[in-house]
């Protein structure tokens, strides 16, 4: 998503305008709302940095001081103005899954709001940076952000004279303090539920899939999902029961338990085979056929949270589909998910849907490089909400702009 050029953007100016109008009628002043549509110009317009002092220069419109506090400082509440973004996204984009992510934003020094040198994905390296974490509507053609929580790492919760210090220079809130990743998707799903928005399934990365209680948390909320986990996740087969013991009578009556030891789902997936496997064409888009090899198995997920959550229900582990990529010519397995899809699911349907997460990437891509996701110079809480919330607005716009674009005609 490269920038627009000055006449490009008037070009579409009337279109930005009514969007904004509808995006930004929660905030109860005029300049407010006058500030807003100017920062979505300024993020829109070509430039290399999409920092507050660049933009009010390229614009010309507007002195930097005023942009500056609009952003940063400025009491306006962003939670109305993403709720009407995934509205308008979801009602416009019909996504075929809901995918949840985080992406690693570079910072200079210590003092910016929740950073931390820590691992991100995106960035491939432990980094000095500020984690966002969110979740994304998407289809094969488009997707785009719904909503967004900054990870605060567990050092910023330190009783110390230090960090109590860089929490106040951040104005974070008192009430805010580490969440994991996991639990921060959770509570976006809830926030979304209470929009009235719901995820038609699921999608996510080892990251969280591999963690029981964000798929048990998933369950009692009664979402679909296709996660990817890591090879030793145990499970049973499909087949396997839990087993009372011999009542002796006296005392209570056993409850059926599961005795022996569950397998790793690579141990599973190699002892059906490569010839259980199936070539499949998954995909046909702009890079030609996706092919690949796919196991499909029905088992029991066993980890020690499942396990307690069905001692607690006093039944069954519930069955899963595992999904297995096994590549042509490898001795074993590359990739595993798991689903709660329904039994009656297609491979294919399967495949497509674990595969669907690059969208995601591409949008971390786009809001990178074309709106400037990670140029933002504040350290503020406030003004980190600000921002991520304004690009996710600009790149939503943008969106809409690209599908309304009608598709070339197919040459005979």
């Amino acid at each position: 998503m490269a920038g627009l050029t000055a006449a490009e953007l008037a070009r579409i100016r009337g279109r930005l305008e009514a969007f904004a109008d509808d995006l930004f009628a929660s905030l109860p002043r005029t300049d407010q709302r006058a500030r807003g549509q100017c920062y979505l110009r300024g993020l829109m317009l070509d430039g290399r940095r999409k920092s507050i002092e660049p933009m009010a220069q390229r614009l010309d419109e507007v002195h930097y001081q005023a942009l500056h506090h609009f952003v940063a400082t400025s009491p306006w509440d962003w939670r109305p103005v993403r709720r009407r973004l995934a509205e308008r996204l979801c009602i416009a984009l019909e996504p075929t899954a809901w995918v949840v992510d985080d992406t690693g934003l570079p910072k200079d020094g210590h003092c910016s709001v929740g950073v931390q040198r820590q691992y991100s994905g995106t960035l491939g390296k432990r980094a000095n940076c500020q984690l966002g974490v969110s979740v994304n509507a998407v289809t094969e053609q488009a997707s785009c952000p719904l909503d967004w929580r900054l990870f605060v790492p567990e050092s910023w919760d330190d009783d110390t004279p230090a960090t109590q210090q860089r929490r106040d220079a951040c104005h974070l809130p008192e009430q805010v303090h580490h969440r994991p990743k996991w639990q921060l998707v959770l509570d976006m799903l809830d926030e979304l539920d209470g929009w009235d928005l719901h995820p038609p399934v699921l999608l996510a990365d080892s990251g969280y899939g591999e963690i029981g209680e964000f798929r048990g948390g998933l369950d009692a909320r009664q979402i679909p999902y296709v996660v990817e986990v890591r090879s030793d996740t145990s499970a049973y087969p499909e087949h396997v029961h839990p087993v009372a013991a011999p009542y002796m009578g006296k005392g209570r009556r056993p409850r059926p338990r599961y005795h022996d030891k569950p397998s790793s789902l690579k141990q599973l997936a190699m002892a059906a085979g490569q010839p259980a496997c199936v070539d499949l064409i998954w995909r046909r888009g702009s890079r030609g056929l996706q092919r690949g090899r796919f196991l499909a198995l029905r088992v029991r997920p066993a980890g020690v949270i499942p396990r307690r959550q069905a001692r607690q229900d006093g039944g069954e582990l519930p069955v899963r589909w595992l999904l297995v990529e096994w590549p042509q010519g490898k001795t074993q397995p590359a990739k595993y998910w798991l689903a709660s899809l329904p039994e009656t699911t297609p491979l294919v349907e399967l495949v497509r849907l674990a595969r669907l997460r690059w969208r995601v990437e591409q949008d971390y891509r786009e809001l990178k490089s074309g709106l400037g996701l990670d140029h933002f110079e504040g350290r503020g809480w406030v003004g980190w909400h600000h921002h991520v919330t304004l690009v996710s607005v600009a790149h939503g716009f943008l969106t809409l702009e690209r599908l309304r674009r009608p598709k070339p005609a197919a040459s005979a």
